[in-house]
């Protein structure tokens, strides 16, 4: 038993009440993905606002200045952007741009401000990005909106106080496949071309990625058995607008572990073992990186570890793990941007 109480244990994706709750969405979903992805969103968003209240405790209570819902594109609310900077500083900053999960369905900028003001508060210009979630918008709409939005902030980097040659991209869950996927864009020119994205960095910009608990190849999704396997599922079909998503040309971009080259940047990348992701993305990407020849610097666990990671635990700053993986990404940031 740990020594977290069972009240107080974060859950894993698709688990407890999403059960419940969707079984009565599961024929209807059949026809169309939207009853069961709204009755997810409704249940990540709650579990997402829980969590961000749970950060709050660990954020400083100063030295960190805020500009609040910035305006990057054309989509309202869905195209905006937060920034956290050090009150003090008289040099620009390297910026950490961090892309929040969701299971591409749902979530904001707001879930992820928590720890981007810790990591502000660290010495970066910190920024929080929204995109347009699925089914509202589909594959790759969230993809070029985040590439404008590394765009806009380059354009206005003086503006922010950023070092626009010294850029980490970052994000949880969906956010870290979204991550991976700009990172595959900036690094590899023949991705970029069949993506049909003109990438708003180059090479030398973008010094880094931090990968938590994400998804990178999910050409094994199909085969997944039981609630998870059926959420992801769901998700995708959401998102790629294909309920046979796995064959279309989205599926095949999505899976970032097949598209990485040595030229790859530099790449922090971690999983719960209590994450049911760990195994089976996470662990293959770093090992796969690895094997390019990218520096990477995992933090994993092992299957016997007590209290059990799961999914998203670094943003559960009350497990000394989490606040270990915080300190070891604070380091990873201070090494890649020199």
């Amino acid at each position: 038993m740990s020594s977290v109480t069972k009240s107080r244990r974060p859950r894993g994706l698709f688990t407890g009440g999403l059960l419940a709750a969707g079984l009565g969405a599961i024929i209807v979903s059949w026809a169309s993905p939207w009853p069961a992805v709204l009755i997810m969103r409704r249940l990540f968003e709650r579990q997402a606002d829980e969590t961000a209240r749970e950060m709050a405790p660990y954020v400083p209570k100063g030295g960190v200045a805020a500009r609040l819902n910035v305006q990057y594109g054309d989509r309202g609310n869905e195209t905006t952007l937060d920034v956290f900077a050090p009150l003090v500083s008289r040099d620009t900053l390297p910026a950490v741009v961090w892309i929040h999960g969701g299971g591409w369905i749902s979530g904001t900028r707001k879930h992820v401000g928590p720890y981007a003001r810790i990591i502000a508060w660290h010495g970066y210009v910190a920024v929080a990005l929204n995109y347009t979630t699925a089914p509202e918008a589909t594959y790759p709409t969230a993809l070029r909106q985040l590439n404008s939005a590394l765009a806009f902030l380059v354009r206005r980097a003086s503006e922010y106080g950023i070092d626009p040659d010294r850029i980490i991209l970052a994000g949880d869950s969906a956010g870290a496949q979204l991550a991976s996927q700009l990172a595959n864009l900036v690094t590899n020119e023949k991705f970029a071309k069949r993506m049909s994205i003109t990438p708003a960095l180059t090479p030398a910009q973008l010094r880094g990625v931090v990968l938590n608990c994400g998804i990178y190849d999910v050409s094994g999704i199909p085969k997944i058995v039981g609630v998870n396997g059926w959420g992801f599922r769901i998700a995708l079909w959401a998102y790629l607008d294909k309920k046979d998503w796995s064959h279309t040309s989205g599926g095949v971009q999505m899976c970032s572990i097949n598209y990485a080259t040595a030229a790859f940047p530099p790449t922090w990348i971690s999983g719960g073992n209590g994450d049911a992701l760990t195994a089976v993305q996470s662990k293959p990407l770093a090992a796969r990186l690895t094997s390019l020849g990218v520096p990477v610097t995992s933090v994993f666990y092992r299957d016997r570890h007590v209290p059990r990671m799961p999914h998203e635990y670094q943003f559960h700053l009350r497990f000394k793990e989490a606040r270990a993986a915080l300190a070891s990404t604070l380091d990873f940031l201070g090494h890649v941007t020199g």
